[in-house]
This record gives structure tokens, sequence and C-alpha cells, in this order.
């Protein structure tokens, strides 16, 4: 007769899945079994905060909804996101380094020429994109398709607007690779924001006196047949949120330079409308398998 109790209650738990039939779902179960008792034993869980602990999931899953994922952004501030995208990326091999892919993919893009200026009718101060996609040894690769997305002037994805419908993609477009590997395209300079803070990921957040803010990216999912699937993040130099990101996203490898230019003409030969922005950015992928990421639902974090 096993006993209940602090010492025997454990082992009994993770006993009880011995018959699961899928071995890694047995693995996983007991070893989160173990990690929630220990926890639990090593905090001196009192009733109270267990109580506090199942209404903060309950509101969590009432946050969610077909275009709002709590779960994540609750993921992403625990830093859970991130480690999981780091213990499936061990071996770069100079590859260029991940990250998440973040609730505001919303699927394949509409693809767009060269230098197509993917901000049309957003304020902002202007930047110019030239990036370049290679293999590990630096060659070039002709025909990739790449996606990009990023936040406006304000810190919003066109999906969090409630114009998205109507108006459709803004911000995010869908490049190829030229015989070069290059591609090149014109936008606004991302600004650093917060994540949303109005459930209960937010409550948390403000609890334990972090700050919100996610330092200014642009979004990149390169896809190149015979390599593995690139998701990374490309962030501005000198944002005051690199060191604290409040999802633990930024990695060195991933900080672009970005120059203030005055130039006349921007790098295709077209007139600038002002002072302008020139990012650079060269990406280096893996040989290996995988698929395209599906979309996950818009508004946690990234």
């Amino acid at each position: 007769m096993p006993q209940f109790d602090e010492t025997g209650l454990t082992e009994a738990v993770v006993a009880s899945f011995d018959e699961t039939p899928d071995p890694r779902l047995k693995h996983l179960m007991r070893e989160l079994v173990r990690s929630l008792h220990d926890y639990v034993r090593r905090t001196g869980l009192t009733f109270d905060e267990w109580q506090k602990a199942i209404d903060f999931l309950t509101r969590t899953g009432q946050k969610c909804s077909p275009s709002r994922q709590e779960f994540i952004l609750l993921s992403d501030v625990l830093g859970v996101s991130m480690l999981v995208d780091a213990v499936n990326h061990r071996e770069r091999d100079g590859a260029t380094q991940t990250t998440v892919l973040g609730p505001f993919y919303v699927g394949e893009h509409r693809l767009m020429p060269h230098g197509a200026d993917i901000s049309e009718g957003v304020e902002g101060e202007r930047m110019y994109v030239e990036s370049r996609v290679t293999d590990l040894a630096g060659a070039p690769l002709a025909g990739v398709p790449i996606d990009v997305w990023h936040a406006d002037d304000d810190g919003f994805y066109d999906t969090q607007k409630p114009s998205y419908a109507q108006a459709g993609p803004s911000l995010r477009a869908r490049f190829i690779t030229d015989s070069d590997g290059r591609f090149t395209f014109r936008t606004i300079l991302p600004c650093s924001y917060p994540i949303p803070i109005d459930g209960p990921v937010g409550d948390l957040i403000l609890a334990t006196q972090r700050h919100p803010m996610r330092p200014a990216h642009v979004h990149f999912l390169v896809n190149a047949p015979g390599y593995e699937p690139l998701i990374t993040h490309v962030f501005i130099e000198g944002d005051k949120y690199l060191e604290s990101d409040v999802v633990f996203g930024v990695k060195d490898d991933l900080i672009s330079t970005i120059e203030l230019r005055n130039d006349a003409v921007m790098p295709d030969g077209r007139e600038a409308p002002g002072p302008w922005h020139l990012m650079t950015y060269e990406f280096r992928l893996k040989p290996g398998r995988g698929a395209a990421p599906k979309p996950i639902l818009a508004a946690a974090a990234e």
C-alpha cells in the first residue's frame, strides 16, 4: 500500500504513468511531476499561494482568444520560450543565431519586389534595409523566400489594430533573394515597445517590478530548401532595453549597427525623403531539414 505523504506521494504519481504507451509522453509527465513536487517542497507552498496560482492560471486561460495567446506571453516573460529555442538550436556552427517566432507572424506574406516600401502610409523615420543570405561558407543562396515583419513607430503590429481587416498587411512582406543572395526593402525605423500588460501576465510583471519593454527589432523568417529554417530578430544597436529585454530574446550576433544617412538618394538610386537610416545584415544558414512554422495567435509578446 503506497503512502501518500510528503515522501511517498511523488513516486506514486510518477508510477501512475507507467502504462503510458508513448515513451516520450511518459518521460515528459514523469519529469514534470518530479519538478512540480520538488518546487512545492522546496518553497513550502501554502494553501493561499496555491490558490492564487490556480486563479492566475485560470485568468490566463480566460484572457486567451482567437486574437490573443496569454500563455505564450507567460512563457515568454519566464524565459521558457527562449530556453526551448536554445535547447533546439544548440549547435549553430557559425550559422545566424535564432530567436522565437513571436505571436505576430501571420503566415505567408505578400510577395514584393526588391526595394519596395513596406511602410506606405506609416509615419516614422525612414530606413533602407540591405540584406544577404548565404551558406556557412559565405556562398550566396539565390531564390530564397524571406518573410519580414515589425512594429510601427508606436510599437504596434498591424494585426493589433482594429483596422487590420480592412486596411490589410502593413510593415510585413515576403522577398526572394537574387542571384547574389541579396534582398532590399524600405520601411521605417522600429522602436522599442511594451508587451501587453492588461492581463494577468501584466499583473505579474508589475507585481515583480519588472519593466515590460522589448528593444527595437525586425523579424525575419528565412526558409531555404536544404537548410534549417531560420527564425530570428535583428535588433537596433544602442537601444536602452537590449540588456533587459522582457522576453530575453537578444543575442550579441543579432545586433545591427544602424547608420544615419543624409545622402540625397538611397542605395537603389531613388530619391531619399530626407535623413534616413541604413540597416545591413547577412544571414548564414545551416544545412538541414525543417518546415516553416505555423503562425501563432497574435497579441502575446514579440
